[in-house]
């Protein structure tokens, strides 16, 4: 994608200046996303010392994903600075959030090259660091069902087994039934709109119940 910021300097928080030009950005959005997931690597790995690498992936990847960035992006008030062409201004380009994510982690890129990684870290740090809270608090998008089959297949040398226990309710009010066997242990049942969201609460329930 051809993205470009205004042609003017835009200061970061701790007051560096960063020249953004009218060039392709592509580079600087590679960059910029290294720096990104660096960084939130690091702040993940301080701030939860008793999670495995397997949740710290899982948190990351929601963390720099296009939905969060574009936030950030947002809060940043960086669609009123962006250089588009007329179609794609007119198309609402400025609300895409797939342009504000890559904005972003192009201005992250800039923002290395100018004034070093620990400015970078900073910036990251301060508009980042509440998402963090945010996703770890909620359990924002975790796939459940991926975990749990990355613990049986780990601990067990096998994957979960799900077995529909009922069906209930007309078919415009389906509600689904499902338990999920880990082990020999069987957790449940998760309760859905359909399959695969039972299947997703009965996960939950299970990898919840063997991290106690």
């Amino acid at each position: 994608m051809n993205l470009s910021f205004i042609h003017r300097s835009v200061s970061n928080e701790t007051g560096s200046r960063c020249i953004a030009g009218v060039l392709n950005n592509e580079r600087l959005e590679f960059l910029g996303d290294s720096i990104l997931g660096a960084a939130c690597a690091t702040l993940l790995y301080q701030k939860y010392p008793e999670k495995n690498e397997g949740d710290l992936a899982k948190i990351k990847s929601v963390v720099v994903c296009e939905d969060v960035l574009s936030v950030v992006a947002r809060l940043l008030q960086i669609d009123t600075m962006l250089l588009l062409g007329k179609g794609e201004d007119l198309s609402g380009g400025r609300e895409k959030k797939a342009i504000l994510a890559d904005t972003l982690e192009a201005l992250i890129g800039a923002m290395y090259l100018d004034s070093g990684y620990t400015t970078a870290f900073d910036f990251i740090s301060r508009y980042f660091a509440p998402e963090i809270d945010r996703i770890t608090e909620k359990d924002y998008h975790r796939d459940y069902k991926s975990l749990v089959q990355e613990i049986c297949q780990h601990n067990y040398g096998a994957y979960p087994q799900y077995r529909l226990i009922k069906r209930s309710g007309p078919d415009h009010e389906r509600v689904y039934w499902i338990e999920v066997s880990v082990g020999g242990a069987v957790y449940g049942p998760g309760t859905g709109r359909n399959k695969k969201s039972a299947e997703q609460e009965a996960a939950r329930m299970a990898y919840h119940a063997m991290q106690q």
